[in-house]
C-alpha cells in the first residue's frame, strides 16, 4: 500500500522545466522502502520536457487556486490552466481517499514547491509560499505532512 507521494523529479526522473532531474538521496531513500509514488503535475497536464521555466506571478499556489494568481512561463505564456489541472489529476487520482500521509516535493517549484516558491520575477529571488499542487494537498487533505527537498 501506497502511503507517500514524492516529487518525481527529486527521484532522478528528467521531468523538471530543462529537462533534467533534480535527484536527493533522501527522496530515493524513502522511494526505494516501497511506498511511495512518484508524481509530476506538470507532466500530468501534459507538459513536455523541456519546457518553459515558470513562476507565479502575484502570490502563491493558494492565489492561483482562487484564481487571484497566474502561473506564467518565462516565455510569456500563462500557464496557469495547466498547473491547475495536473494538480487536480494528481490530487483526484493519486492522493484523495487514498492512504497517502506523506508528501515529499521540491523545493522552489510552482507546483511542488512547499514553504518556498520562487518570486515571479525570474531573478532567482524565493519567496515564503507554496505550489499549486502543494496548496491542494494544504486546503484539501490537511493531515497530510509535506515536506521540502
Amino acid at each position: 500500500m501506497y502511503n507517500t507521494v514524492i516529487s518525481a523529479c527529486l527521484l532522478g526522473i528528467p521531468c523538471r522545466f530543462n529537462g533534467k532531474g533534480k535527484p536527493k538521496e533522501e527522496a530515493i531513500k524513502e522511494f526505494l522502502k516501497g511506498q511511495a509514488i512518484p508524481i509530476c503535475p506538470e507532466i500530468v497536464a501534459g507538459e513536455k520536457t523541456p519546457r518553459s521555466a515558470c513562476e507565479i506571478v502575484g502570490g502563491d499556489g493558494f492565489d492561483v487556486i482562487n484564481g487571484k494568481a497566474k502561473v506564467k512561463g518565462k516565455d510569456g505564456n500563462d500557464y496557469t490552466d495547466s498547473y491547475l489541472n495536473g494538480a487536480k489529476i494528481v490530487m483526484n487520482e493519486l492522493v484523495k481517499g487514498k492512504n497517502i500521509k506523506k508528501a515529499i516535493l521540491k523545493k522552489g517549484s510552482p507546483s511542488c514547491g512547499c514553504g518556498c516558491i520562487f518570486d515571479g520575477t525570474f531573478s532567482d529571488k524565493e519567496k515564503e509560499g507554496c505550489g499549486v499542487f502543494t496548496a491542494m494537498i494544504l486546503k484539501y487533505n490537511k493531515d497530510i505532512e509535506t515536506k521540502e527537498l
